[in-house]
């Protein structure tokens, strides 16, 4: 491993890249934005030959320099997110998202002994495998400080001057108070900025999010383009997620017992449900993202523009067939829950291989409606 934010191991590779030819076996180069050129180095290494898995280039954030190849034809681009709940090991998963691709509706089982207090310290936790081990107030200061080093450091080595912080942090946080939701960009403006005077201009903003997607803070889920138009006129606005629903919570100050008491935080914004409903969510679409990412199926979300049907996640196989997955805070699954599911199954036809409802309860099974019922520990790749 060559790490380039360590300035005694990023000065041997500005003088001589090739130094890095005497190193043995696979070279992860880490924060590799640091130094772009190592980019255009490693594409060379494979034109001449070098065999794959020689290099692994990790980074926290896109080169604010476009001078450096594509990479196409040599180097493939994956984005890593945070653990999923399989990959935590808190029960061994018995639903593989990858056998619901296949339309052969797979019989649905397994029991799970995690309840909603479990989710909430998962949604708490995190994901980053170095600050998910810790507990109270020590996980609290890494994930504020995970902020803050993103205001006060990635920013300006993006070059973007953050002149307010403060304005910053309180779009984020509106950002987080929004999670699970398609809020308005504006809406967002007025929630992070109330009480302001001096507002900041639409452009300053939208510069913020920009720069937040090219730090992989945020994972917003685009609305879904079916290639029919039998479904209505269909909504496009993102649904916004950060990379890691703790760190909404850490955004929102919140705790799990105000998430259990179904407490409020943060700017006001518009949304259905409670706030812990929405983390929820979230840390489920972080899960199937990542369960979804070997299958090469891409994730959006559905909602007519009125609002009248909405599915939370559609996992698209390349050839346009899909899964519908509903997220449902609750325990128990009634007919209610699953009534936009039955309406895109009537839509969809057989393009639909699957229907599935992740929800907080002990047992995975099948309805005598045929979608199947999830709990999000036992759902995997």
């Amino acid at each position: 491993m060559v790490e380039l934010d360590d300035p005694a191991q990023l000065a041997p590779v500005v003088a001589d890249m090739s130094w890095l030819e005497s190193l043995a076996g696979t070279v992860l180069i880490d924060e590799w934005q640091r130094h772009p050129p190592v980019w255009d180095f490693v594409r060379r290494a494979a034109d001449a030959g070098t065999g794959p898995g020689r290099y692994l280039l990790t980074g926290s954030a896109a080169p604010s320099s476009a001078a450096v190849h594509s990479g196409a034809g040599r180097i493939v681009r994956l984005r890593m997110r945070p653990m999923s709940l399989a990959e935590r090991g808190l029960v061994a998963p018995t639903v593989s998202l990858g056998a619901l691709l296949t339309g052969d509706r797979p019989r649905v089982g397994g029991e799970s002994p995690l309840g909603l207090p479990d989710y909430v310290e998962e949604v708490l936790a995190s994901g980053f495998p170095g600050i998910r081990t810790l507990a109270g107030r020590p996980r609290r200061l890494q994930l504020n400080g995970y902020l803050d080093r993103v205001v006060d450091r990635d920013f300006p080595e993006l070059g973007f001057l953050v002149r307010r912080p403060a304005t910053l942090r309180a779009w984020l946080a509106a950002y987080a108070a929004a999670t699970s939701t398609t809020t308005s960009y504006n809406t967002l403006l007025r929630a992070a900025t109330a009480g302001y005077g001096e507002k900041p201009a639409k452009t300053t903003t939208i510069a913020y999010r920009d720069t937040l997607e090219r730090l992989w803070l945020l994972d917003p889920v685009p609305g879904w383009v079916p290639g029919h138009g039998h479904l209505g006129r269909l909504g496009q606005a993102p649904k916004h997620h950060l990379a890691d629903p703790a760190l909404a919570a850490a955004l929102l100050g919140v705790d799990a017992g105000k998430l259990l008491t179904g407490a409020e935080a943060g700017p006001p914004v518009p949304r259905d449900g409670t706030l812990l409903g929405a983390l929820f969510e979230s840390l489920v679409t972080l899960s199937v993202r990542v369960y979804a990412q070997p299958h090469e199926a891409q994730i959006s979300h559905l909602r007519l523009w009125d609002g009248r049907h909405e599915v939370d996640l559609v996992v698209e196989r390349p050839d346009g067939a899909v899964v519908a997955v509903e997220v449902k805070l609750g325990s128990v699954i009634e007919d209610h829950d699953v009534r936009h599911l039955r309406w895109l199954a009537e839509k969809l036809g057989d393009r639909l291989l699957d229907a599935v409802v992740v929800s907080t309860g002990p047992v995975a099974y099948r309805r005598p409606d045929g979608i199947a019922v999830v709990p999000a520990g036992l759902l995997t790749t």
